[in-house]
């Protein structure tokens, strides 16, 4: 069934520079489970929140609070029971989203549904509606719920590519390596390059990303990008320049994020997603002070945007990564096949 790593003192609220300690300490935390219910379709349930309610009118994965010293698993089976009427064997994790209202601070903790028996109706006078993954960002969510349909449908790994170095022809391979190991989401970074050359070598990695069905990326050049017809990866320092209304809504968009205000930043640029860190002490970045699990966290709790954690993590970080609100890890090293 599957359960998540411990996920560590309770949240705390960031001020305009995020501290540990810092935050409102007033506001209480509510624990709500939901679950992703998928039929014989493929398409999964979603329940429109009743007028009366916070948020009314929106539509969400169905689930509710815990109660008591319910566990995640208990506290879901009886939730659905009660609104859906529906007997259900709970699955793996997917995320646990902490994000904060404006009177209360949430963690959403969303579970897969292994199997149900039953017929689902709205037993508490809720809309209901199955809806094919790929049309799920068309449906009006509470905040909480929008980093949820990210894991369900956007990579949980992100690919940095390491400089080239003098061989590019074995960078390539290496890079094909990557996407016959699974990643689907890449970065082409090459701080130093020769531009000419880099573009040359770009021109190809883009081919090969797109025969394998994965997103690409370039770093911090939106005209390279453009030229490629690929999407761009804003590093913090141009976030405050960058003009959204002359990148193309087709091509992807992403940012680096340290701090809640480069948050800010990219989700007012309507950034696809951004990479947040560092979470731990790394070679490349020996001065940065990192934010651990919990600085992360604190953070996830005031933006919607999809966010991978970055700095010192690898696969086997995913988990921990999810527990705290992750879309996934993003790495170089770690994602980059040896040899």
């Amino acid at each position: 069934m599957g359960s998540w790593p411990d996920p560590g003192p309770a949240i705390s609220r960031p001020g305009s520079v995020p501290q540990p300690g810092s935050g409102d300490a007033s506001l209480p935390i509510v624990q709500v489970v939901a679950g992703v219910i998928t039929d014989a379709r493929g398409r999964i349930l979603l329940a429109r929140r009743t007028e009366g309610r916070d948020l009314a009118g929106l539509w969400e994965f169905p689930g509710g609070k815990r109660e008591g010293d319910e566990s995640p698993e208990a506290a879901l089976a009886r939730e659905l029971h009660e609104e859906l009427g529906i007997r259900i064997e709970p699955g793996p994790p997917l995320i646990a989203v902490p994000h904060r209202y404006p009177h209360k601070r949430l963690r959403l903790d969303v579970r897969r549904i292994a199997a149900w028996r039953g017929t689902p109706r709205g037993h508490e006078g809720q809309a209901l509606a199955w809806v094919p993954p790929h049309q799920l960002p068309r449906y009006p969510m509470p905040p909480a719920d929008v980093p949820v349909v990210a894991a369900l449908l956007q990579p949980d790994r992100y690919l940095v590519t390491p400089p080239p170095g003098a061989d590019p022809t074995a960078w390539l391979a290496a890079l094909e390596r990557a996407l016959l190991a699974g990643i689907r989401r890449v970065q082409l970074r090459a701080p130093g390059a020769e531009p000419q050359a880099w573009a040359a070598l770009a021109a190809r990695a883009v081919a090969l990303c797109r025969a394998h069905g994965a997103e690409v990326l370039v770093n911090g050049d939106p005209v390279l990008a453009r030229q490629l017809g690929a999407g761009l990866h804003l590093r913090a320092a141009q976030l405050d320049d960058f003009d959204r209304r002359h990148w193309p809504a087709a091509l992807p968009l992403a940012a680096s994020c340290h701090d809640l205000e480069e948050l800010r930043r990219a989700e007012a640029l309507r950034c696809d997603f951004a990479v947040l860190g560092p979470l731990a002490p790394t070679a490349s970045h020996p001065g940065a002070h990192p934010l651990g699990w919990e600085g992360f966290a604190r953070l996830r709790e005031e933006v919607v945007l999809p966010l991978y954690a970055i700095g010192g993590l690898g696969p086997a970080d995913l988990a921990a990564a999810r527990a705290h609100g992750a879309q996934g890890i993003a790495a170089i090293r770690a994602l980059w096949p040896a040899g």
